[in-house]
């Protein structure tokens, strides 16, 4: 009998994180490894940002913060909603986190209990389904593919409500499409919605700023089920923290309480150095997010034209987010030069891993087996030298 307890033992371990440790041990041994599996900006932290936790530090802002977040951030973070997203909140709506990925934990284990019924489209990121297990929920899954932009539709979504459907979540700009939902498509949904006032939406919307369709468009933006929305974003992304893990949640204030409570009884506030550095993120405007989205586009049209020449490999243009999500099926069958079968798409990204030297990750952790996630956060020429990698390695299966 295991020591461990049925909820550790039920967990997968993250295939994204899997494959950059994967990658880091063949560079320890030398190996020239590409990373294209994380996502992470390869960006710095804004230097406005950088001096403000230094300030921090020098007033002394080293004790335990509000379980909450910070008063003042919290109204940054309503200043925000509202100038940016035309989203009203107050700040006893708002509930600072250890990063987005604690938000979203923290919103899943308030709400879901086991045998609920959560509602993914996929394809996901890989965490949001073993959150669902974690709290003993069931995932339901919604599929889509590169033919439909990985969208669901709303006739699909009413397909997958039941009597156990509790929670419906999902991200835009999506990771790990790139997928994103304009206003007439969120409508629709919301039309679906209107009519089950059961079901909670969890709106995931960290890449919010990494947009190349007009404007983010939350699903939050609609009254009729504003309340049951809660919008989950925060810094990792658009201002390149992702090491100082800070996110936050919006929601009605029961949920918020509740998101409160649960915290104050696990990680209690985040770290007060990092709270003092997102004000002034958000405070100080948006100029360094623009310069590094213009990167990314530009990185987009140049992955997007490398894909395009790859023999049987499938692709669609992404709306936003860093990444691809290439249809690679084609690839099942065939075998490597030691007579390896090619099975799946975990297969394959070992392959590449192996034989390419470039890190991707297999969609089958996404939801969707017949392809794999590049990310683009990385420089030109690394991105050039990866795909000619990916290119050659693929030409060698038989």
């Amino acid at each position: 009998m295991s020591t461990l307890s049925r909820r550790i033992n039920n967990l997968s371990e993250s295939a994204t994180l899997k494959m950059t440790k994967l990658g880091r041990e063949l560079a320890s041994k030398g190996i020239n490894i590409i990373s294209l599996s994380v996502g992470e900006p390869d960006f710095n932290t804004p230097d406005h940002v950088k001096n403000a936790a230094k300030q921090a530090l020098d007033e002394n802002y080293t004790r335990y913060s509000p379980v909450p977040g910070y008063p003042d951030l919290r109204q940054a973070i309503v200043k925000k909603l509202k100038t940016e997203n035309n989203l009203d909140y107050d700040i006893s709506q708002i509930v600072v986190s250890t990063g987005a990925k604690q938000s979203l934990s923290n919103v899943i284990l308030t709400l879901i209990d086991p045998e609920d019924e959560v509602i993914i489209p996929t394809p996901y990121w890989v965490s949001y389904s073993e959150m669902v297990t974690l709290a003993e929920g069931k995932s339901v899954f919604i599929d889509t593919d590169i033919e439909s932009n990985f969208k669901i539709t709303p006739e699909q979504l009413e397909a997958a409500i039941t009597p156990k459907s509790k929670l419906f979540m999902f991200s835009s700009p999506c990771n790990p499409t790139g997928s994103v939902y304009s206003k007439d498509e969120l409508a629709a949904l919301v039309k679906v919605f209107e009519q089950h006032p059961e079901i909670y939406i969890l709106s995931d919307e960290i890449y919010e700023h990494i947009n190349f369709v007009d404007k983010h468009e939350s699903i939050a933006q609609f009254e009729s089920i504003k309340d049951r929305v809660i919008v989950v974003n925060g810094f990792s992304k658009a201002f390149a923290m992702t090491g100082w893990r800070l996110g936050y949640i919006a929601a009605n204030k029961e949920i918020a309480a509740a998101n409160d409570k649960l915290q104050g009884q696990t990680t209690s506030g985040t770290c007060s150095i990092a709270q003092r550095a997102g004000i002034v993120a958000y405070d100080q405007g948006l100029e360094s997010v623009m310069q590094m989205k213009e990167a990314f586009l530009r990185r987009r049209e140049l992955v997007y034209n490398l894909l395009k020449e790859i023999p049987g490999v499938k692709t669609n243009l992404p709306d936003g987010a860093f990444y691809f999500f290439p249809e690679i099926s084609a690839f099942f069958g065939k075998k490597d030069a030691d007579g390896n079968v090619i099975k799946d798409s975990s297969d394959l990204a070992l392959y590449l891993l192996n034989v390419g030297h470039v890190a991707t990750v297999g969609g089958d952790s996404f939801g969707n087996n017949n392809y794999i996630r590049l990310s683009y956060a990385a420089s030109d020429e690394s991105l050039v030298e990866a795909l000619r990698r990916i290119k050659e390695a693929l030409g060698k299966l038989a």
